[in-house]
């Protein structure tokens, strides 16, 4: 039974990660540096670098070009909502496409690099750096294949560190009865946070952070009570229709992730391919998550006999996690 199955890992995760001292306040951030680079004249570029910072400090990684590019500094610096923000203006003898664009000291940190190019000629290039693969050649064509794959591993990568959303999928699964129910459940809440990530992201919405995370907090607590009434005998609203429950908190967490895509700025020509494919980056890393779970559990099952609380247990744990979420986020929002 699913309820059963999922007990014992579900405790655990949730203890250890209250235990844990990395609980982000705003657990849907996406923690890269940002490289938007914007053809203004042949061969001239405004650039705009914005590099992340952790616990005050900033990583020594900066923007470099080929040779016959000249880099130079301009004002417009600041620090906003984590991030450094440096401006520069590039001149070279020739365009970029077809020259190599690279991050220096990027291979001695653990953060990835998204490069945007905007030419003259309203060409667009999207590129996701990491520390073993810190450069990139600018192609003369463009191709959206680069789009694809960057935004589906940015939406996988996102869900995987979010630790709020996999709780709230964690706390669905407790309530849900059959593999047909949890199916339903999880699609309806893949539907919702689809609806208000595209209206968020393309301006049609909008929500203060601060406030949405808290409420996502909040759905994860509402979430974890009902499991335990349900397993207590009490059914309600979201025991016997867990899918409308989880469309109506999917709308909500939608505001979460469109909050961390908008951190990194998307490239402005093909925002509605980004933000498709995202989001289907994040659909499968959620599968994933679920997927991996029911595995492990189910071979963890072969090997204990489980005991009828777990899942109470379970439900405790998960619901503890989210009301230091909700506290710890209320005190961020008023102090």
């Amino acid at each position: 039974m699913i309820l059963r199955l999922l007990a014992p890992l579900l405790l655990s995760l949730a203890v250890l990660a209250l235990l844990s001292h990395s609980l982000p306040v705003q657990a849907h951030e996406i923690r890269l540096a940002y490289l938007q680079i914007d053809e203004r004249a042949p061969q001239r570029y405004d650039i705009l670098w914005k590099v992340p910072t952790n616990n005050g400090m900033v990583q020594d990684i900066r923007p470099a070009f080929a040779p016959g590019f000249t880099l130079t500094p301009q004002p417009g610096g600041a620090i906003v909502n984590g991030f450094v923000i440096f401006r520069y203006s590039l001149a070279g003898d020739a365009s970029l496409p077809g020259t190599r664009v690279r991050i220096e000291g990027l291979d001695r940190t653990t953060i990835e690099a998204m490069v945007n190019i905007t030419q003259l000629d309203g060409t667009h290039h999207s590129f996701l750096l990491r520390p073993r693969q810190s450069s990139v050649q600018v192609p003369e064509v463009p191709s959206a294949w680069t789009v694809v794959k960057n935004y589906t591993r940015l939406g996988v990568e996102h869900i995987l560190a979010g630790l709020d959303h996999l709780a709230f999928v964690a706390a669905l699964m407790l309530i849900v009865h059959g593999w047909p129910m949890l199916l339903k459940t999880v699609t309806a809440f893949t539907l919702a946070h689809s609806i208000t990530l595209g209206l968020a992201t393309l301006g049609y919405l909008s929500l203060p952070p601060p406030p949405v995370e808290t409420l996502i907090a909040l759905s994860i607590l509402l979430v974890a009570v009902e499991a335990i009434h349900l397993r207590r005998g009490r059914h309600s609203l979201a025991t016997r229709w867990p899918w409308v429950i989880a469309f109506a908190f999917g709308l909500l967490h939608g505001f979460g992730f469109a909050g961390a895509l908008m951190e990194i700025d998307m490239p402005q020509g093909d925002i509605p391919l980004a933000l498709l494919f995202f989001n289907v980056g994040v659909e499968l890393g959620q599968l994933l998550f679920i997927t991996v779970l029911l595995l492990f559990l189910a071979s963890v099952r072969r090997l204990i006999v489980l005991p009828r609380a777990a899942p109470i247990g379970a439900a405790y744990g998960i619901g503890a996690l989210a009301a230091f979420w909700v506290l710890e986020r209320l005190e961020t929002m008023f102090f």
